[in-house]
């Protein structure tokens, strides 16, 4: 269950706050913030629910959302069901089933209240409605959104779940949001029907193809191109390059992971793609990619642009491709960057690693574990993973203040290290 916050709200606290869990107000009216963002806005989805004594049972009912239904209108609708219960009533039958509307429509009224207006960039907005008008209205469109059922959703997402799997997902999220916003309003009493909908779909094809990698002997050259952008952009792609992360862990990072006395990165066991905690040595290099760090431990490393609300989420992951793609930083299929206009593909965020990788293999003589230990790697082995106690803190330090000088050299010729096995 979310935590409850116990502080009487305000319509200011109402629209700002981006703390998920329950806020109580009194009289059994809660406004809830979810854990999850939109796919489109970034924003958390807030409703307000009421919870009371009805008919000798502790119940939970939606009240709606709280982009339509504001404070003291929900304080009033909360006050009328605590009055009914009271009486010995059913809270719920206050709701006409004439009023429950349509899958379409309900859609419409989130898309109008929770992404117009609200997405990262209008064409993000539309493609949120677009597709639920190409994939889903044609099939469950018409229907009353109380009537949908889980046989209803594999309908719609059969037909792309394995020849369009991403956009597959996107439907499956947005399905999700309306259903979750309809039992919210008090227009659906079951379960969401897109819950566990995977287990009745094919398994989707794994993607095999690999990432746009740079020649890691490219990297000097365009590392200082990237130094010379300006913007949260670049520095967080500078960081993520010389930390050899990967692009989540560096956009999630907060200042109290780092300590930059000991120049060391702690990222916790639920931002790793292991599961584990993993430390990341910060050379001197990497240090000069941060900014001075603020009052608020919390506050992210790199930061996007305040929200209207006044809640600043993290940078997207497109925004530190964009340098890329805004450097046109291409590359031909060994990885060397492409002279003629246009042609060759853009070099990925992503890809860094590989260039990373490449250069450890090719250009410096640290053993395997280490290597693997500095991309955070599941140790695939269990007898090897039994037997590995140690993180290889000090060893991937010294490796990564070689990849750092190599990287920021300016092209120096490449020193290949001592033999570091013994």
């Amino acid at each position: 269950m979310p935590r409850v916050v116990r502080d009487r709200l305000n319509s200011a606290l109402v629209r700002r706050t981006a703390t998920p869990g329950r806020h109580h107000d009194g009289g059994g009216l809660y406004l809830v913030v979810s854990e999850a963002r939109d796919d489109a806005t970034g924003r958390r989805a807030r409703w307000w629910v009421w919870r009371g004594t009805v008919q000798g049972k502790r119940r939970e009912l939606g009240l709606g959302s709280a982009e339509l239904l504001p404070l003291k209108a929900a304080r009033e609708l909360a006050r009328e069901y605590r009055r009914v219960a009271r009486e010995g009533g059913d809270p719920t039958t206050l709701r006409r089933k004439s009023a429950i509307p349509t899958f379409e429509a309900a859609a419409r009224e989130v898309w109008a209240a929770q992404i117009e207006g609200h997405a990262r960039n209008p064409r993000h907005a539309a493609q949120w409605l677009g597709s639920l008008e190409a994939y889903a209205f044609p099939v469950i469109g018409s229907r009353s959104v109380d009537a949908v059922d889980q046989g209803e959703v594999l309908r719609v997402l059969a037909p792309i779940w394995t020849e369009k799997p991403e956009t597959a997902r996107r439907v499956r999220q947005r399905l999700r949001t309306v259903f979750a916003w309809a039992r919210t309003a008090g227009h659906r009493t079951a379960p969401n029907p897109v819950d566990d909908v995977e287990l009745g779909l094919a398994r989707q094809k794994r993607v095999t193809g690999h990432h746009t990698a740079l020649n890691w002997k490219e990297l000097p050259g365009v590392l200082r191109r990237i130094e010379a952008t300006g913007g949260t952009g670049a520095l967080a792609l500078r960081f993520t390059i010389l930390t050899a992360a990967r692009s989540g862990e560096v956009r999630g990072a907060t200042w109290k992971e780092i300590d930059l006395e000991a120049g060391v990165w702690a990222i916790p066991a639920g931002r790793m793609k292991a599961g584990r905690p993993h430390r990341v040595p910060l050379t001197a290099a990497v240090l000069e990619a941060l900014r001075l760090p603020v009052a608020d431990p919390d506050a992210l490393v790199f930061p996007a642009a305040r929200r209207r609300d006044g809640t600043v989420p993290p940078l997207s992951d497109m925004t530190l491709a964009a340098v890329l793609k805004r450097l046109d930083v291409r590359v031909a299929a060994d990885g060397t960057l492409e002279t003629r206009e246009g042609e060759g593909r853009v070099a990925t965020v992503h890809g860094m690693r590989s260039t990373f990788r490449d250069w450890a293999e090719e250009a410096v003589s640290f053993p395997h574990e280490v290597k693997e230990a500095a991309l955070a790697h599941a140790v695939g082995n269990k007898v090897e993973a039994a037997y590995r106690r140690t993180d290889l803190f000090d060893r991937r330090r010294e490796m990564m203040d070689a990849w750092a000088r190599w990287a920021t050299a300016g092209g120096a010729a490449v020193v290949k290290l001592a033999d570091h096995h013994g």
